[in-house]
This record gives C-alpha cells, sequence and structure tokens, in this order.
C-alpha cells in the first residue's frame, strides 16, 4: 500500500498517520476475505424499521461512527471568543492593579474596543483557526504570540507618532499585554491537546462514503488523500454493481454494500457527506441515486473529477483541488445548530415556567377522571429516523391506550377521555413534551414526530408519501409550519400526510431562527382551529 493510501484522514495535513483509519481499513479488508457478506451484495443483518440488511463488516464500521462529531466552524469560532474573552479580561485585570487605571475614560474603551478588532484580523491573518495550525503546540502558540505582539505594536507607532492614547498609563498597557500573552498562551496550549484528542479519537473530520466504485473511485480516492489540509476519512464504499463490475476492495477501501443498504448504513453511523463518484454524463443513473439518497441528514456531492469539468469556486466546491458539484447540503449545521438549540432552551424554559399552573390542572383533572397514569409514553421517529420516546398527557383510558398509533383517533373516539377530548383540542397533551426539548429529544419547532407505525388506508405513511423520511432530515420538533397551515388532527387520507410532507420539507429548505420565532408566535392562535382535533 503506497504512503498516500495508507495515511488517514485524522492526519488533517500532517505526514504522521493515524492509527483510527489504517486499523479500520485493515481490519475490514481482512474480514471481507473471510466473510461471504464482503461481496457488498449479500447483506447479513436486519437493517432498522424493517429496512435493508447490512453485512457484518458494514454494522461494524457503522456502530464505530456513532459518536457525535466537532464542527470545525463551531470550533474555530469559539476559539475566537475565548481569544476575545482573554485579551479583554486581561485589559480589565490591568486596570484593576494600576493605581491610575480608572482615570482614562472613554480612551481607555475606544483603545479595548480596537485591539479586540485588530486582534481577530491579525490572529486570522497568520492561520489562528485553521485545525491544521490548532494541533500544533509551539507553532500555534508562536502565531498567537506574533498577533498580540503585532497588534500593540501598531498601537505603540500610533501612540508616538500621532498622540492617540498617549493619555493612556505605560503600566497598564505593560500589565495589559503581559497577562493576555500569558492567558492566550495556556489558552492555545489547551486548545491544543484538545483538538490532538479529538482527532485520535475521530471526532474532527467529515465522514464520508463513496457511492460508486471502480477505478474512478480508486482515482478521486487517490487525489482525495493527495491533499495537504484535507479533513475527509472515507468510511466505505457502495455500489450497486456486481464485483465484475466494481471490485470489493478499492484504493484499499472495502465495499461494504448496495445503495439501499448505503441508506440504512447512514441511518446508524453518522456521515457528514455521500460523495457520488460517477459520471456526470451518466444522468439517469445519478438521478436514480439521488432520489433514493436525499432523504439523508448529509452533504451530498458529485465528483467532478472525472469528467474535467472547470468550475468557478462560487460554482462548486473544492477539497484541495478536487471539484465537487454540491447537490445537497446538510440542513441546520454547524452555527445554525447551536443557535436552534439556544432558542430551543430558552424558549422551552420560558413556556415551562408560564405553562406549569396548567400543566399542574391538567395532571390533576386527568388522575380524577379515569385510572391510570399521567403521562403516556409512545415510541415515534426522530432525527435521522432514530426511535425516540415522547412524553404526553393521557388522554385515553389506560386500557385502551394505543402506544403503537394502529388506529388513528377519530371524531368520538370512545377510546378518549372526558378530560382528554379537551385537553387533545386544546393541544395541553403536546405539553409535556417540553421536557423532551430540553433533554434534546426533540426540538421546539420542526416536523412533529409521527409514531412509528403511523398509516392511512392500511399503509404506513413512508409508502404513501414518496420521500417521506426527508422529514427526519432535522430534529422534529412540538410545533412545526404543517401545523400553522392548518395540517393538524386526524391523518385519514394520502392528501394530508401529503400535504404534511410538503409543509415539512419547506420548512426544512427555508429554515431561519426568524423562521421558528414566527412559527412559535403563530402558534397560539392557529390552536383556535379545532376542526381536526379530536
Amino acid at each position: 500500500m503506497s504512503n498516500s493510501t495508507a495515511r488517514s484522514k485524522f492526519s488533517l495535513g500532517e505526514a504522521e498517520p493515524a492509527n483510527g483509519q489504517s486499523e479500520l481499513r485493515q481490519r475490514l479488508t481482512a474480514n471481507l476475505h473471510r466473510s461471504p457478506a464482503g461481496d457488498g451484495n449479500t447483506p447479513a443483518s436486519v437493517g432498522s424499521n424493517g429496512g435493508p440488511l447490512l453485512s457484518p463488516e458494514a454494522l461494524e464500521i457503522a456502530h464505530s461512527l456513532r459518536d457525535d462529531g466537532i464542527s470545525v466552524p463551531v470550533l474555530s469560532g469559539t476559539v475566537r471568543l475565548f481569544d476575545l474573552g482573554i485579551i479583554f479580561a486581561g485589559a480589565a485585570a490591568a486596570i484593576i492593579i494600576d493605581p491610575n487605571g480608572f482615570q482614562a475614560g472613554w480612551q481607555m474603551a475606544a483603545v479595548i474596543a480596537a485591539a479586540l478588532l485588530f486582534s481577530l484580523v491579525f490572529f486570522q491573518a497568520v492561520d489562528a483557526y485553521q485545525v491544521s495550525t490548532m494541533r500544533q503546540g509551539l507553532a500555534q502558540v508562536g502565531r498567537v504570540a506574533a498577533g498580540l505582539t503585532l497588534m500593540f505594536g501598531v498601537f505603540a507607532i500610533l501612540r508616538t507618532t500621532t498622540g492617540v492614547g498617549a493619555s493612556l498609563s505605560q503600566f497598564w498597557l505593560g500589565a495589559w499585554y503581559a497577562m493576555a500573552l500569558t492567558g492566550l498562551i495556556c489558552l492555545r496550549l489547551g486548545v491544543f491537546l484538545c483538538v490532538r484528542h479529538w482527532i485520535s479519537i475521530g471526532r474532527l473530520e467529515r465522514r464520508a462514503v463513496i457511492v460508486g466504485g471502480g477505478s474512478a473511485a480508486a482515482d478521486l480516492i487517490h487525489e482525495l488523500e493527495a491533499q495537504a489540509d484535507n479533513d475527509i476519512r472515507i468510511c466505505g464504499i457502495f455500489d450497486d454493481r456486481a464485483n465484475d463490475r466494481s471490485p470489493p476492495v478499492v484504493a484499499g477501501y472495502p465495499k461494504l454494500g448496495n445503495i439501499n443498504a448505503l441508506v440504512e448504513f447512514a441511518r446508524r453511523a453518522r456521515i457528514d457527506m455521500l460523495i457520488v463518484c460517477i459520471p456526470l454524463r451518466a444522468e439517469k443513473r445519478v438521478l436514480e441515486l439521488l432520489r433514493t439518497l436525499w432523504v439523508l441528514p448529509v452533504d451530498i456531492r458529485l465528483s467532478a473529477h472525472t469528467d474535467k469539468v472547470r468550475f468557478r469556486n462560487r460554482g462548486a466546491s473544492f477539497i484541495g483541488a478536487v471539484p465537487f458539484v454540491d447537490v445537497v447540503e446538510k440542513p441546520i449545521a454547524d452555527w445554525d445548530m447551536v443557535g436552534k438549540r439556544i432558542f430551543d432552551v430558552v424558549f422551552a424554559s420560558l413556556a415551562l415556567v408560564a405553562l406549569t399552573p396548567v400543566m399542574i390542572a391538567a395532571a390533576i383533572a386527568i388522575k380524577l377522571d379515569s385510572k391510570g397514569p399521567v403521562l403516556f409514553r409512545q415510541k415515534r421517529f426522530g432525527f435521522n429516523n432514530e426511535i425516540i420516546e415522547i412524553l404526553k398527557f393521557r388522554s385515553m383510558y389506560t386500557e385502551m391506550a394505543d402506544p403503537h398509533a394502529k388506529k388513528v383517533v377519530t371524531r368520538n373516539d370512545p377510546r378518549v377521555t372526558k378530560v382528554g377530548r379537551f385537553i387533545r383540542k386544546t393541544s395541553i397533551d403536546e405539553l409535556p413534551q417540553l421536557f423532551n426539548v430540553l433533554t434534546g429529544r426533540l426540538s421546539l419547532v420542526g416536523p412533529r414526530p409521527h409514531a412509528v407505525n403511523a398509516h392511512t388506508d392500511n399503509r404506513t405513511w413512508d409508502e404513501v408519501v414518496d420521500g417521506y423520511f426527508a422529514r427526519h432530515k432535522v430534529k422534529p420538533g412540538v410545533t412545526g409550519w404543517a401545523q400553522i397551515n392548518g395540517w393538524r388532527g386526524e391523518v385519514d387520507t394520502p392528501e394530508k400526510i401529503q400535504k404534511r410532507v410538503e409543509c415539512d420539507v419547506y420548512y426544512i429548505e427555508n429554515w431561519s431562527i426568524l423562521f421558528d420565532l414566527k412559527i412559535l408566535v403563530l402558534t397560539p392562535f392557529r390552536l383556535l382551529n379545532t376542526e381536526n382535533a379530536y
């Protein structure tokens, strides 16, 4: 095996190999030769939710990739915030120890603000926020120290030549520089240790699966591995073609199954990207693949390296010098995910405080109305088809409860209690789901979580609606765009579930914090329409 092939994507631009990828490739390749399932076309294990089967090799790698990754934009943004915090804290601490520290007034405030701005500019200029830099110890400290020194040097020149900040104490400036430098060195050494650890356990990477094998996939893998600052980790290859057209091992990576198995694999593992390595001229086959894969919450890119197509940077994405056509982007990722989580926690907490009296009254009424527990638990589909358990106030008689949702609730349903009819019409039964929001299983706004076995006309909803599982590309929500548009309550016709899915996909494709806020504000008013709520 060549050096370029043996180098792991854990390396993030350094020549040293990482054990995770090389051990994984060796283990899977070894298993491939001793297991009849290794041809990628003979699955050996039942998939989730009755889905496709996976080979033992695919199950093994999927299990090893279940941990959550760390977003590079979020990591670099967080380090920026800590850098600014340390520089500001150094200025404040220097003011406290300087006997004349509080006498400069607005000039001191202006200098601190300018210092924070220029620090960001200089740190960015020296590549202090690149992962390849943050994984280096002394080199990282040297760049940060150079950026900070350059910032103070520029201020010193301005102070001498123009008199700007001449009234500021030299003691304060010196103490500020010393404290900020010490703090930044300590911070960056901590960043160095954390980044090295995250790289070693495979959390700081983009995990990719190659769709399509043969020589085209081999060429792509070699080109990717030749890129110095590439953070892609290839986790396997999936291809519908038989072994005579698509070898079981390509460039040292095993073929783990066909395209249907890939969907199940991506449900079980945390995959960030699917790279479709099929010539763009094979339009029909590409469209068939995309029709199957678009429901997954991952980036989907078409490799353009085999077609020798020239792109401008704004027309395609690049990994090093290798061009890709961006077909589907992972929704609500990186800082969007952080912002949505903060939104959920803040507003869910406020809602719980405001609605606690209503929830207590509902619990008492349920207990007095019929025997049984106050809360009802039900299995539903969550993010990426994960099965989650949600909480609701019990609205049915305990002996008639339907946790598997085999029969939809209809008007005047005898299974529903007197109190149950009221809390279902007013959606009070949904309020315990706020606790699911705080635990992270649900979002406050998103596609409503449907029961696992929900069906219409004796067909499950994924059979009724083509692309139904695309609504699971984001976390489900307590309320959503479909409910705002009147699609709540009984689902007794294919059209109703079709409309729900259309609204859910529209929400995913047009998401923003303001959109979430709009839905949240409109929800109480839309609840006044109880036409389909039984």
